[in-house]
């Protein structure tokens, strides 16, 4: 299974009145680390939206288990958890950086879809992505 970590530095502009990451960032630094992951994986979001794929969100779900502060160095890292073909499950585990302790952990469910919106199988759509995506799968 292929993890990738995504490194981020927490601005100001993320933080709340206490001085620590405003839950509504979370989201974003998912969808940061799932850019990365896919594109470490060897294509580029945009080369497979250019391809006719798209992966709309279908459902978040975040869990707070600790904070960060403005400054801290955080890492995202993101894996696959579920793969069917249509669908697609991406875990992030989030921490301050030189500490294991996850701080935020989170899922993000896809669907496959055309450019219409249509649900598709990769692995019938398009082989090439499903072969990426079997392989950081497994």
């Amino acid at each position: 299974m292929f993890i990738s970590q995504t490194g981020l530095t927490v601005r100001y502009a993320e933080t709340d009145q206490m001085g620590i990451v405003h839950h509504s960032n979370y989201p974003i630094w998912f969808e940061a680390g799932r850019t990365e992951f896919i594109k470490q994986m060897g294509m580029p979001y945009s080369k497979m939206e250019e391809n006719g794929a798209m992966l709309p969100l279908l459902e978040l779900k975040c869990t707070y288990k600790s904070f960060a502060k403005y400054e801290d160095e955080i890492i995202i890292r993101t894996y696959i958890k579920e793969y069917t073909g249509t669908r697609l499950l991406f875990h992030y585990d989030v921490y301050k950086a030189g500490n294991e302790k996850v701080i935020t952990e989170g899922e993000t469910l896809h669907v496959w879809t055309n450019t219409d919106l249509k649900p598709v199988n990769i692995r019938k759509f398009k082989p090439e992505i499903n072969e990426l995506i079997e392989k950081a799968a497994n």
